[in-house]
């Protein structure tokens, strides 16, 4: 290939056995062009140019060759050093075929770090260097050090604080009044333990109580072992720790063994104003006038009323030179004030009413929206010109043309994208600081309480205990913030109402409001969460809302993982208290460092959080180095996986199925896919070892999108592990209904009930793509009804065939617990489906465990948001509850009715625990509308969760409303079979 010629990316995806012509260019200025295998390594590359090398001029001015690194321009345009010769150049993947081989200067250890941290987050770093952002290189420049100090408290930790930070161990939830029914049973009875020692081949059985705490089991397996080889000396317990077979999880400390999981300036009185000077780039018809409105916001609350421009004739380069004086002073601005901008088209139309009459109405169309700061990250009132990239504005937006919800951060896009320059003035000679907490906290004190009438705490009473308000009257807010230091004394968990109906636009209330919060007592984590929400943005809130979550062990972190990454999204500035509690608990704890790296690395192509992610990414990955490893090792595999639905996608349009298939295991097969897709930790669950990749058993889905089937030989146990790759899938909603089902099944056993859920791993781990586990041993319904069926059109009117199935799996005594298993199960998730409006499910959703195990898959549509044909809903029943699933519970009996009583009683019980509950899911979901999920967009969603959890009405009055759906979905049972029908009729013509 002659010099200057690139070698295109795609061409990287061909076949594997092709050959790569490249171009290295020595350091002594000899010009190299030979053909190497794509899948060689970096190192055995530079082993066949210096043996070149030695039969070319100047040889002998080259030093040794470990003195010399080969540099590439790589797939993110950054000239790179390839530090890591081990790597293939298949995955190195030169732009231009050129390799220059250069000598090594400055850190190499560094330089590595750099590149590694780059391929891994999928962003050069040079990209935040390009930036020249004052706010980029401070947060850089001081979280950076905090990290690496994180990093060596970590080394100098002793042992069991060690173990806790790289093997985290897991805990079942446990009820906190003594134990009832089947947890009780398990923590009481007595079970068979096999040890084994390290390096050796014996192995001893032991009988254990459940109550014992790991140090017994250890002591008695080193007392057997001394005791059976008559060792004179017995080890010390202090040398061992237990760890589960087959698996990078340990149990150790002092919990019984059965809780381990098996498996400004207030001084400026004058009104604040910016000036309004031009835009570029704009784009709309002709006939049209341009207008911006601009609104001063805290969190979803507007500060004054917003301002209109002038109006502008269409252009793309239109300039206003208009002043937009805002009824506010500059003295009342809170801290964390956001400036929103919108830019619209007007015309003038003509609309014909009843008379006669001709009367002239402006349509608007939003074509652009964006939000700055009005103080920077240094507390400073913002001054002098500034360019700002709009972001598109969407049809939903005619309704509010202002989106003070969206990021602060300007569009990446800045070649294509509308611009908004605007000006901010200078009120003093001298730069204006908003004040320091301390002065805030001063100010505050001169508030005084009232004293409150026993009239007036009984209507507080009754203001604060209706959970379902959405906003207050004019009185109650009065009553409210008159009464603040009762509700301090008496009601402190209703914190975020008396933030809510805060005047943020008054300094004397925020500074009375900021005094108050540093008497306030802690909350719980699960009221606390509810002040994460972007109406409450101020930095003290803020910080008192972190002082609560310390509390929060890893096991209940890790539950709230995915609501805490979206919050970031909020956040107004690089560096907060949020983001630093994160990066803490995550460097502290392997387990919750995995997930939040791929929370965050799954969004990295969403250009609004992209800068913010990749920075907390490359803060991670300093202080964590050997799990970096261990994540390119993960990422390099998904990778791969990719690849190969591409292929797969590609190939199915042109071939048969098998052909395809064949070709995809023979890619598999290859040095460069099998060695990337073995021996990892499993992205879904890091305790479990992906080690050899079984690829006869591997297959792609007949779905649309051609999922992956991969199949991993288990080494240490019998059987295997089963992995869906998706691409092409956005995994994000079932992700959340995943965890929220977790979430459930938490509750449910710290209350004694155990209803077996099976809330199976689901990873989002890029823009449409991730990871589903495979439930081993499991079918569909559909599946289940048409093996026992002759017609697809009959199938789901087969009442036996689910008992029948069940009978052939659990032979003899064990089909009554096959059954036991059934019925929790389908209660559990038949509360589940309802409280969470899960729709679309038809039978090849539902599938069931050859233990019993009933469970539900594929969570697309939620929240109430069911699927329509020709305008009638298809979604007829509350929940899913069929006759042929009452003919399992009753064992084919049909006057059974005791069985059937007992699942109601289960049903009945497990949705009042959700109520009970039910403003701690209403929060979590409404942090999630961060996430951009188009059925988590509304309060209109978030209105279905509260309505199907009683928000705000008695336990009695819930219960009742349950029991009539209840009663309803199994009355109106015969359409979900027709749905199924359909379903089976349709699936059967494909």
């Amino acid at each position: 290939m002659p010099p200057g010629m690139y070698f295109i990316l795609e061409n990287w995806e061909e076949e594997a056995s092709q050959d790569v012509q490249i171009d290295f260019l020595l350091p002594t200025g000899i010009y190299l062009s030979l053909s190497v295998s794509r899948n060689s390594t970096i190192e055995a590359i530079k082993e066949i140019i210096w043996n070149k090398a030695k039969t070319e001029p100047l040889f002998c001015a080259l030093n040794d060759p470990d003195n010399y690194v080969f540099m590439c321009i790589n797939h993110t345009a950054e000239r790179e050093e390839i530090e890591d010769e081990q790597r293939r150049l298949c995955d190195v993947r030169p732009f231009f075929c050129v390799l220059q081989l250069v000598g090594r200067e400055g850190n190499r250890i560094e330089k590595q770090i750099n590149s590694q941290i780059s391929l891994l987050i999928g962003k050069g770093l040079h990209e935040f260097h390009s930036l020249k952002n004052l706010e980029v290189n401070d947060f850089r420049t001081k979280i950076r050090p905090f990290c690496e100090e994180k990093a060596m408290d970590r080394q100098r930790l002793t042992w069991y604080p060690w173990m806790m930070c790289n093997y985290p161990f897991e805990l079942e939830p446990y009820p906190k009044l003594p134990e009832t029914g089947v947890l009780k049973s398990r923590s009481s009875k007595k079970f068979m333990v096999n040890v084994k020692f390290e390096n050796s081949e014996e192995s001893f059985t032991l009988q254990i109580s459940p109550q014992d705490v790991p140090l017994t089991l250890m002591q008695s397996a080193l007392k057997k072992r001394a005791m059976v080889f008559r060792e004179p000396k017995q080890d010390k317990v202090t040398d061992y720790v237990l760890k589960v077979n087959g698996r990078l999880e340990f149990i150790y400390g002092d919990y019984p063994l059965y809780q381990f999981k098996q498996d400004m300036s207030f001084t400026i009185e004058e009104p604040f104003q910016i000036h309004l000077l031009q835009a570029s780039k704009v784009n709309v018809d002709d006939g049209m006038t341009l207008i911006v409105q601009a609104g001063l916001f805290h969190g979803s609350e507007m500060l004054c009323k917003t301002v209109t421009s002038n109006d502008v004739q269409f252009s793309s380069e239109p300039a206003w030179d208009n002043k937009l004086v805002f009824d506010i002073n500059v003295s009342d601005l809170p801290r964390m004030t956001r400036l929103c901008f919108a830019l619209f088209g007007a015309v003038e139309r003509t609309k014909k009413p009843r008379s006669t009459k001709k009367k002239l109405k402006k349509a608007d169309c939003p074509l652009s929206w964006v939000n700055t700061m009005v103080f920077d990250y240094a507390d400073r009132l913002k001054t002098g010109e500034l360019t700002l990239y709009a972001w598109p504005s969407t049809l939903d937006d005619k309704v509010d043309l202002l989106n003070p919800m969206g990021t602060v951060d300007s569009n990446p896009n800045i070649e294509s994208t509308v611009s908004l320059t605007i000006f901010f003035p200078n009120f003093r000679t001298q730069p204006i600081y908003y004040p320091p907490t301390e002065k805030i906290i001063q100010m505050g004190m001169n508030g005084k309480a009232s004293r409150a009438s026993p009239e007036e705490l009984q209507k507080l009473k009754e203001v604060l205990e209706n959970k379902n308000y959405t906003e207050f009257f004019e009185d109650d807010k009065e009553l409210l913030w008159k009464l603040r230091y009762d509700i301090r004394e008496l009601y402190p968990e209703n914190l975020a109402k008396l933030l809510s109906i805060t005047k943020w636009n008054k300094q004397e209330d925020v500074a009375e409001m900021i005094y108050l919060l540093q008497h306030w007592p802690d909350l719980s984590p699960l009221h606390a969460l509810e002040l994460l929400d972007y109406t409450f943005p101020d930095r003290s809130v803020r910080a008192f809302t972190i002082r609560c979550l310390r509390k929060l062990s890893d096991d209940e972190l890790f539950q709230y993982l995915l609501q805490l990454v979206q919050v970031l999204k909020y956040e107004s500035y690089l560096d907060g208290d949020l983001t630093r509690f994160l990066l803490e608990r995550a460097l502290a704890n392997r387990k919750i460092g995995h997930f939040l790296f791929w929370h965050l690395r799954s969004e990295m192509h969403v250009p609004s959080v992209s800068f913010r992610f990749g920075l907390i990414l490359e803060a991670y990955c300093r202080g964590s180095t050997p799990h970096m490893k261990i994540l390119a090792k993960q990422n390099e595999a998904l990778n791969k996986m990719k690849s190969l639905t591409d292929f797969v996608k590609s190939s199915s349009q042109k071939t048969t199925k098998n052909i395809t298939k064949e070709v995809m295991q023979f890619y598999m097969k290859q040095d460069a896919y099998l060695e990337a897709l073995k021996d990892l930790l499993n992205p879904l669950n890091p305790n479990l070892i992906l080690s050899d990749l079984c690829v006869e058993k591997c297959k792609f889905m007949d779905s649309k999108m051609k999922p992956l089937w991969l199949v991993y030989n288990d080494s240490f146990q019998s059987g295997s592990i089963g992995i869906i790759f998706k691409n092409g899938d956005d995994l994000r909603q079932d992700m959340l209904t995943l965890q929220m089902i977790k979430l459930m099944d938490v509750l449910w056993k710290q209350e004694g009930l155990d209803l077996r859920m099976i809330p199976y791993g689901c990873l989002s781990t890029g823009y449409k793509t991730g990871l589903i586990e495979v439930v081993i041993d499991s079918d569909t319904i559909a599946n289940i009804q048409l093996n026992k069926s002759n017609m697809a059109a009959t199938a789901a009117f087969n009442k036996d065939a689910l008992l029948n199935w069940l009978k052939s799996k659990n032979p003899g005594d064990a089909l009554e617990q096959a059954i036991e298993e059934f019925t929790l199960s389908c209660a559990g998730y038949c509360v589940a489906t309802y409280v969470l409006g899960i729709g679309d499910r038809h039978s090849d959703n539902i599938m069931i465990r050859q233990n019993g195990q009933l469970f539900h898959i594929d969570f697309g549509h939620f929240l109430g948001n069911f699927k329509s044909k020709f305008g009638i809903n298809r979604e007829r029943v509350p929940f899913i509850l069929t006759y042929d699933f009452v003919h399992v519970i009753q064992q084919g009996r049909t006057n059974d009715s005791e069985k059937f009583e007992r699942f109601r009683s289960y049903c009945e019980t497990a949705y009042k625990i959700l109520c009970r509950n039910g403003v701690l899911f209403v929060n979590l979901f409404k942090i999630m509308q961060a996430s951009g999920l188009p059925e988590l967009s509304s309060s209109k969603d978030i209105q279905y969760l509260k309505d199907s959890l009683a928000l705000g009405k008695p336990e009695e009055e819930a219960l009742k409303n349950f029991k009539v759906k209840f009663n309803e979905a199994l009355r109106e049972s015969w359409k979900t079979k027709v749905n199924w029908m359909a379903h089976n009729v349709a699936k059967d013509n494909r």
